[in-house]
């Protein structure tokens, strides 16, 4: 709102309305609001939810050898998360610009869902929340609807970098003129960076385009719902999803920023996205409600962000990715994340394989994988054996996990931007 304000102070030459075009002055100004408004509106909502008496159903102390209790402590601290993502993002960005309109659609449609398996266990005492089937049919529906978005908008386009070699005979990477619909998105490691979903269908000759645009939305429902799960399953200790993902974040906002910025992409040999460098703005945004809530979510936590906020977190996480094509880099960037969804598949799997054969066993001592790290021998299963029963020797403190978790995260996030220089 502030932004066509301010343009259309600046045709009557107004001074200082020229800034407000200026990508870079209002990412910081979104960051800058997007924390304050978190730090201050938290506080009120803090005090509101105790007031009221909505808290979590007390988790298990046992888990924790410390002893640690954490009782009346209120959730639904997403819903901080989201208010500060999008007073900045509405008063600073381009409402027009067909990113920003996906992002905020999507900001709006995984807070309801997860708001809406917070109120299952809060106000109906059901600590399962809503069944996971509606969880999954909520993101699926996310999925297919930026990935039909992003292929029938024709906002929704880009200009892929070539290779040539100028009078000189020296090597540069140019962008073709014309921006176009195309199903390639960044992959590492890989000379050009590019690779193409059509190349994956071309066994259906004239129809490998289309299909190449199916594989795309199949793709992205695969990204938003694994990495929303992700999200969710990282959410079990005090800021450790608020700091990752603020981590996370940054890295996309990098990637954002060189993919909307015709000189950062040649440098970089990576396809050119008009437009995308709007996200920029979103992401400021969602860097600062997130540190703002860790004003609040750091150990000892006065609120946790429930499934409200770790479910929306990790849904926007996926979309920014897919929108500016680099979802092959997730798995990299995001690795924390996947690393927790696939401790809890092994680890169920894992048992039923030992049930159906009379035996308790379990490869962890408990999932997702940043519980495996706070357990004392004395707390393990008897009659149950484990595959790495002394990883790690002794148990950590959960603040200590938490913080190396995040260290982990910013070597991950670094190794995703070098990725783009090392083909």
């Amino acid at each position: 709102m502030l932004y066509y304000l301010f343009r259309f102070f600046e045709e009557y030459g107004l001074p200082g309305s020229g800034m407000w075009s200026y990508i870079s002055f209002r990412a910081l100004l979104a960051l800058m609001i997007a924390l304050v408004v978190s730090a201050w509106f938290g506080e009120y909502f803090i005090k509101w939810m105790k007031r009221h008496n909505i808290s979590e159903v007390q988790r298990d102390a046992t888990i924790d050898p410390f002893g640690v209790k954490k009782l009346n402590v209120p959730s639904m601290g997403g819903i901080i998360i989201i208010v500060s993502i999008l007073i900045p993002t509405l008063l600073l960005g381009r409402l027009r610009n067909i990113y920003m309109i996906l992002m905020i659609a999507s900001t709006i449609w995984f807070g309801l869902l997860g708001f809406a398996d917070d109120y299952i266990k809060i106000f109906k005492k059901n600590k399962d929340g809503l069944p996971g089937k509606f969880k999954i049919l909520g993101q699926v529906i996310a999925g297919l609807a930026v990935g039909l978005t992003l292929y029938l908008s024709p906002d929704a386009v880009m200009r892929e970098n070539i290779t040539t070699q100028n009078m000189a005979g020296t090597t540069v990477v140019v962008h073709k003129s014309e921006p176009v619909k195309s199903t390639k998105t960044t992959i590492p490691f890989i000379k050009g960076n590019n690779f193409d979903y059509a190349q994956v269908t071309s066994f259906l000759g004239e129809h490998k385009q289309t299909a190449g645009w199916i594989l795309f939305v199949l793709v992205t429902i695969f990204v938003i719902t694994a990495v929303s799960n992700g999200a969710n399953l990282n959410d079990g200790m005090d800021g450790m999803a608020a700091g990752n993902s603020a981590i996370i974040c940054i890295a996309l906002g990098i990637l954002a920023y060189v993919s909307g910025h015709l000189q950062w992409a040649g440098y970089l040999n990576i396809m050119f996205i008009p437009g995308s460098e709007e996200l920029v703005i979103f992401i400021c945004a969602m860097v600062g409600a997130l540190i703002g809530f860790l004003w609040y979510n750091a150990y000892p936590a006065q609120i946790f962000m429930g499934d409200t906020g770790s479910l929306t977190i990790g849904g926007l996480i996926g979309v920014m990715a897919i929108i500016i094509h680099k979802e092959l880099l997730l798995p990299l960037l995001c690795f924390i994340f996947f690393v927790e969804s696939l401790s809890v598949i092994l680890q169920v799997e894992y048992f039923k394989l030992g049930k159906k054969k009379g035996r308790k066993q379990r490869i962890f001592k408990r999932t997702p994988i940043h519980d495996n790290f706070r357990v004392l021998p004395e707390q393990l299963e008897k009659g149950c054996s484990y595959m790495f029963p002394n990883w790690p020797q002794g148990a950590w403190h959960e603040s200590k996990i938490t913080v190396r978790f995040w260290i982990t995260t910013i070597l991950l996030a670094a190794a995703t931007i070098i990725t783009l220089k090392i083909r």
